[in-house]
């Protein structure tokens, strides 16, 4: 008798282990139930469709489809019985599962605030988290001259951005002192804040809302300090929190998130959670790697490829790249711990670097601006490895003297064990492997490889490395 997998949440993650587990084969039945009506699609690439740079399709993932997969959209599952081994759905069905994974994600919050407190929000107030949501914004935004962003995190810039590129005046309104506070540290993020004001987002720092007055001709925020800002748009990017409710309305352990060990398993063994709903080690993920990372521990369980598959979370990183914006940070800022800080500021230009080593490694790092080292930086960070001796090659993106690291300037400098796509962990090698498989194209060795497939940013290392490969022969490459 074949086994059964029920994957609750057709979004980043779930999507993702369908797919994990679809490749491995087997005699068992997939069935994933998603609550949004869509096709599974890249959250990520939102505020690039928002910015107008693509399209709807070029946001939508490849699913696992076919013989074993059963994909069952715009289908909200209400309940989880534990002892019958079955999920309840809104249409009435009830579905047997041998093992439930719980990829709920997490929900956008909506301030407490007079004027958003009521049963649904006004037509031009809209969160920033799902498909729908980015359709709203865009449909308001079309007739629309002036927006506001409540949120000065890495979404609320992003969202700024992506309207000031529409020709939108654009605001972001922050109760922090600076922005991406979690990321930045204040001077960079001054640095950042100036070149966001370059490209038309202003920002209002320090400063909480106190209501919003909402009507059919446009928003009026009011703000602490006794102010009002008014626009046809308002946009709320406060953060994110975990859906949880079918965990714990099912009585399995939950704090922030759901609670699962080293194998993604919640207190039942028979059910996993994975993405953004998952709390491993007192610690929550609202990226992309980590999750993707977890699907596939949990697809290495199941199918019995690896049953001591463990996962290991990896040190983040952050990459903001809007149009006009090249941010990458790493570790904790605002921790002073021990070792050097190094720092270069330069304003006029856009750019701000920042590094702190310990014992000849990288423990943190902000780098805005145009840096050629960024790629050298994240490797170091993400891989531990030692500094070189003349710091200011990773600082500035030049090389002073022949120890320097500067970045490589071909990618047959570039060792093969350096990772091009960290959304996905998808090294050089990986990508020389898949060209000599026969893999000529960017899009083929995109879909080999899926290099690329979550926030983008490596896409032109990608290309760059394909169009290095198809200019040498085999033998040089393997030399």
């Amino acid at each position: 008798m074949s086994e059964s997998v029920v994957i609750v949440g057709n979004g980043m993650a779930g999507s993702r282990l369908a797919g994990e587990l679809h490749a491995r084969g087997g005699d068992r039945k997939v069935t994933v139930l998603g609550a949004e009506p869509h096709r599974a699609y890249n959250r990520i690439m939102l505020s690039t469709l928002l910015a107008g740079k693509v399209g709807e399709p070029d946001v939508e993932l490849a699913e696992a489809a076919g013989q074993g997969v059963d994909l069952r959209t715009g289908v909200t599952v209400t309940a989880v019985d534990r002892a019958a081994g079955t999920v309840h759905t809104d249409d009435g069905d009830r579905i047997a599962y041998d093992h439930l994974v719980l990829a709920t994600g997490s929900q956008a919050v909506v301030p407490p605030l007079p004027g958003l407190d009521g049963p649904g929000l006004p037509a031009r107030v809209v969160p920033f988290r799902t498909l729908d949501d980015c359709r709203r914004i865009l449909a308001v935004a079309g007739g629309a001259r002036s927006a506001l962003v409540l949120g000065g995190g890495l979404l609320g810039l992003e969202a700024a951005r992506g309207l000031a590129a529409r020709g939108l005046d654009a605001g972001v309104v922050h109760p922090v002192p600076y922005l991406m506070e979690r990321q930045l540290d204040p001077a960079g993020a001054a640095v950042l804040a100036g070149t966001l004001a370059g490209l038309g987002v202003t920002t209002h720092l320090a400063v909480s809302a106190t209501g919003v007055v909402a009507d059919a001709d446009g928003v009026r925020l009011d703000l602490a300090d006794g102010r009002s800002l008014t626009a046809d748009l308002l946009v709320l990017s406060c953060g994110v929190r975990p859906d949880t409710a079918l965990a714990r309305a099912a009585g399995l352990a939950v704090e922030r998130g759901v609670l699962v060990d080293d194998r993604l398993r919640t207190s039942d063994p028979r059910i996993s959670a994975i993405g953004d709903c998952a709390q491993h080690d007192g610690n929550l993920t609202g990226l992309v790697a980590p999750a993707w990372a977890q699907a596939r521990v949990v697809a290495q369980v199941l199918t019995g490829e690896d049953p001591q598959a463990r996962y290991r979370p990896r040190p983040a990183v952050t990459r903001l790249k809007a149009a006009g914006i090249d941010l990458a940070a790493m570790g904790d800022p605002g921790d002073g711990g021990t070792g050097e800080e190094l720092t270069f500021a330069d304003p006029s230009r856009g750019t701000y670097a920042r590094l702190r080593i310990h014992d000849e490694r990288l423990t943190a790092a902000i780098l805005l601006g145009d840096n050629p080292a960024v790629g050298t930086v994240i490797q170091l960070f993400d891989r531990g490895q030692p500094v070189p001796a003349d710091r200011r090659s990773l600082l500035l993106g030049r090389a002073f003297g022949a120890a320097a690291a500067a970045p490589a300037a071909t990618p047959a400098l570039m060792p093969d064990a350096a990772t091009v796509c960290q959304c996905n962990d998808v090294s050089k090698g990986a990508l020389v492997s898949c060209w000599r498989a026969r893999a000529r194209t960017v899009d083929a060795v995109v879909d080999a490889t899926r290099a690329g497939t979550g926030c983008g940013g490596c896409r032109d290392a990608v290309a760059g490395i394909v169009g290095w490969l198809s200019e040498v022969d085999s033998a040089e490459v393997a030399s």
